[in-house]
């Protein structure tokens, strides 16, 4: 339910010039306004499932992005369903000077390629059905110069099989593999809200950079509503955390009745120290490591 002081939950992904959202609710692009970010460059929306409160915001957003005159085509990812339920929503959007693609999701797990990095859906366990999404950044290995000239690769074609491209020479055939280490850990991002802790979860997380989970309740006495409404509490939260070995947690989706979230930190902070209750806003900077 969006507050006064507290807008619905989605969050936004930035890599190498292409945007991704996650869920889009009412009040989701008032929110990107506010933070200085225009809806106009999103590439991909993925939507975890369809209460309104997670895609009512949808024809709004379709509607700024025609009136800013973008061209480019949008791709929309969600469960199945999603065609019928974009097709209706549409009806108050109904001519777009760009294309609207959609892709539903079909299998338990599903991943959605794309260059230089990777959307995995993974079914999770709400009131309806629901996905959480990895983003993985993939990082090639390192180039190594003496493998190169020791294979009398020409010189022309290293920055290409840098890049990944398999090129040909003298009918000659070079690969990337011929020039590159073993794969570097690249970055991911695991999110997922709406759905009571299930493995799904916890294995999609591990290799993680930063999870981000709904803490919809963090009042110990609300375990038995998180049960009814296949929901979790912060505590449910920080163990599916501790177990998949992530560096970081943000809390996220709180109920309308958590008017401070951080208060409950504490006990949370015993189960997985690095968690933080996050707020509208919040914004980090993942970085390859070095090695």
């Amino acid at each position: 339910m969006p507050l006064p002081y507290r807008w619905l939950t989605s969050l936004m992904l930035r890599y190498n010039g292409k945007s991704i959202l996650i869920d889009c609710g009412e009040g989701t692009q008032i929110a990107m306004r506010e933070k200085g970010w225009s809806p106009n460059p999103i590439d991909i929306i993925c939507f975890t499932h369809y209460h309104a409160d997670h895609i009512s915001g949808l024809p709004g957003m379709l509607l700024t992005m025609g009136n800013a005159e973008r061209r480019e085509p949008l791709l929309l990812i969600g469960p199945k369903g999603l065609i019928k339920v974009v097709s209706a929503l549409r009806s108050i959007a109904p001519e777009l000077p760009f294309e609207v693609q959609c892709r539903e999701i079909t299998e338990e797990e599903q991943v959605f390629a794309f260059e230089g990095f990777q959307i995995k859906a993974f079914r999770v366990c709400h009131s309806v059905v629901c996905y959480g999404y990895s983003m993985t950044v993939e990082r090639a290995g390192r180039f190594d110069r003496e493998r190169a000239l020791a294979r009398e690769i020409p010189m022309k074609l290293w920055s290409r099989l840098q890049k990944g491209e398999i090129c040909t020479q003298d009918d000659i055939v070079y690969t990337p593999e011929m020039v590159l280490g073993p794969p570097r850990k690249g970055l991911k991002v695991t999110y997922c809200t709406d759905s009571r802790p299930v493995d799904a979860i916890t294995a999609n997380a591990e290799g993680s950079d930063l999870l981000i989970l709904e803490g919809m309740y963090g009042e110990p006495d609300k375990l038995v509503k998180a049960r009814e409404n296949r929901h979790m509490t912060m505590y449910e939260a920080a163990r599916i955390a501790k177990a998949s070995g992530v560096p970081e947690l943000w809390l996220t989706h709180y109920s309308p009745s958590l008017m401070r979230p951080e208060e409950y930190l504490g006990d949370v902070k015993k189960i997985f120290p690095n968690t933080v209750a996050a707020r509208d806003g919040r914004t980090i900077e993942l970085n390859f490591k070095e090695e």
